[in-house]
Order: structure tokens, then C-alpha cells, then sequence
């Protein structure tokens, strides 16, 4: 008989596709996923996962270079956001298309927050695509999702990996994928004539990117070469709330301790990043077979 296992996904932007790793190494080593539980991209692959359409996802997303990436980038000049969001969730609408929680065989639920009550809010029924647009509605990136005249946003903001809201059955083992984890990342160092022309079309993306986003905010620079660059508006948010997601896990995690911690550099790649979705699922894989051993290491040092 196969292992059961909770599985929490926690948020972290584009890095939130390590998660595909993740749930495929887990399923490559034996283990049974018996519920669902995330946060922002955490939900996105979970949700997908639960509804049978990963597979499908993960072929589009690995797929990604800049020009898809921006071509499903509705910047909007908005006070609660730049992205709309609603040209990429219509686009996975038409490729994956439309699913109701409640009729998932995995119970899954999926972490959103509400601004005005201050409270989590959780979705364990209805239609998954509405779920996942409101799970990912990262504040003043994304604009938020209303419901009953309330701001709905990221589920990141209050609860970013919920290890809390994962349903467990007896047997089960829990696990919790943070890719939004304060340790090294080593960068692959690019070998191959193909690898090293990916390495500079990821940084011309880059480029363009925080061009765009400069065409919306002001930039702070440093005036001269001895005075450190200062953040620009785009950078000190994202710092700003990967620390808060950092800390948050971590009391979270003091407080109900997974039996396996998955763990994926909040280094490996920026928020909207996902032209290294390939590059991502291998390091989910990575980051599992890592924890998958300190587990096993685990288990024969409580034997003894």
C-alpha cells in the first residue's frame, strides 16, 4: 500500500512551478497524494493537480519565452495593481477548461485573503478557475478579486504555505513545499552553447521587463558609483513581502512541524519569471530527493 500524504504547496510566484517537481518526484518514489492544501502558485499547481490537468499546464508553462510571457501580461494602470490577470487565466481556461472543486476525488483547498475582515478565505468548492485567480491576486501586482463589494487578494498575505487547512486522514504523512525558503541557491553555470544563449535570452526578458515595469514606477538610483543602487518601487515590494512570506512560514511552521520540509531558494527566480519553468521543475525534483533523504535518515535514527 502506497503512503498517503498531505500535501502542502506554499506561495512564491513563478518558483511556485517547482512545485510540478516536487509532485512528480513524490509520485516517482511511491507516495500518495490524499489532499491538497495552497497558497497563490501553490493552489495553481495543486488545483491543477487535483483536477488531473498538471501534466497539461506544465506543457504550456515550460514552453514560455518572454514574448509569451508579456503577451500574457495585462499591465493596467491601476491604483490596486499592473496586472489584471485576466488574459492568462482566460488562456488556461481555453486550454484546461472548467473544473468544480467538489467533484475532485482529492480534497483540495485553495488559500485566498480578505483584505477588509482580515481573515483567510477558503476554497473547497466552487469553480477552481475563480479560486486560483483569487489565491494569486499578489497586493498592488495583481489586481484583486471582489466578492460581495470585498477585496480579495493573495492568500500568501495571511497564510502563505497552509498547513493548517490540509485535510488529513489516519496514516497520512504531512509535507510542506516552501519555495519561498531563505537558503543558498547555486546557479547552474551554463556549459553549452544552447545554455549559454538561454542564459541571454533569460536576461534580455529580464531587461525588458524591468523596463516595462519602470514605465509605471519611478526609479531610485544611486548618484554615484560609491552610493549602493537603492530599490526601485517593483523590487523593495517583492523584497518586502518574500521576507514577510518567509517569516510568516516559519511561525506557521514552529507551530504544526511537517514530517517532511521541502525547500526551494527564494533566490532561484523572480515573481514573474516562468520562462524558467523548465529549469524550476528540476529543482523541485531536486529540493524533494534532498528532503526525501533527511526523512529516510530520519526514520532509521528513530528506529535505533
Amino acid at each position: 500500500m502506497k503512503q498517503k500524504v498531505a500535501l502542502v504547496l506554499g506561495s512564491g510566484g513563478a518558483r511556485g512551478v517547482a512545485h510540478i517537481g516536487v509532485i512528480e518526484a513524490l509520485e516517482e518514489n511511491g507516495f500518495e497524494i490524499s489532499a491538497i492544501a495552497g497558497s497563490s502558485m501553490g493552489a495553481v499547481i495543486g488545483g491543477l493537480y487535483a483536477a488531473g490537468k498538471m501534466q497539461e499546464y506544465k506543457e504550456w508553462v515550460t514552453h514560455f519565452d518572454k514574448i509569451d510571457v508579456f503577451k500574457l501580461l495585462d499591465f493596467t494602470l491601476s491604483w490596486q495593481g499592473i496586472v489584471r490577470g485576466e488574459k492568462v487565466f482566460k488562456e488556461m481556461r481555453r486550454l484546461l477548461g472548467e473544473f468544480k472543486i467538489e467533484d475532485f476525488e482529492i480534497p483540495f483547498t485553495a488559500v485566498a485573503s480578505n483584505i477588509r475582515t482580515q481573515k483567510e478565505v477558503l476554497y473547497n468548492e466552487g469553480n477552481l478557475m475563480d479560486a486560483l485567480r483569487a489565491s494569486c491576486a499578489i497586493p498592488t501586482v495583481l489586481t484583486p478579486v471582489y466578492h460581495n463589494n470585498e477585496e480579495i487578494v493573495d492568500g500568501g498575505v495571511l497564510n502563505p504555505i497552509p498547513l493548517n487547512r490540509v485535510e488529513r486522514v489516519d496514516g497520512d504523512i504531512l509535507i510542506a513545499v516552501d519555495v519561498n525558503a531563505a537558503i543558498p541557491f547555486e546557479k547552474k553555470i551554463a556549459v553549452t552553447a544552447q545554455e549559454v544563449e538561454q542564459d541571454e535570452k533569460n536576461k534580455q526578458f529580464l531587461d525588458d521587463f524591468t523596463a516595462r515595469i519602470k514605465s509605471f514606477f519611478p526609479s531610485n538610483n544611486g548618484k554615484d558609483n560609491n552610493t549602493p543602487k537603492k530599490f526601485g518601487y517593483f523590487d523593495l515590494l517583492n523584497r518586502s513581502i518574500d521576507l514577510m512570506q518567509e517569516k510568516m512560514t516559519n511561525l506557521q511552521m514552529d507551530i504544526i512541524k511537517p514530517d517532511m520540509l521541502v525547500q526551494v531558494s527564494r533566490n532561484s527566480c523572480g515573481t514573474f519569471e516562468f520562462y524558467k519553468s523548465n529549469e524550476l521543475v528540476e529543482l523541485g525534483k531536486t529540493a524533494f530527493e534532498k528532503a526525501y533523504h533527511n526523512y529516510i535518515n530520519e526514520l532509521e535514527r528513530s528506529k535505533s
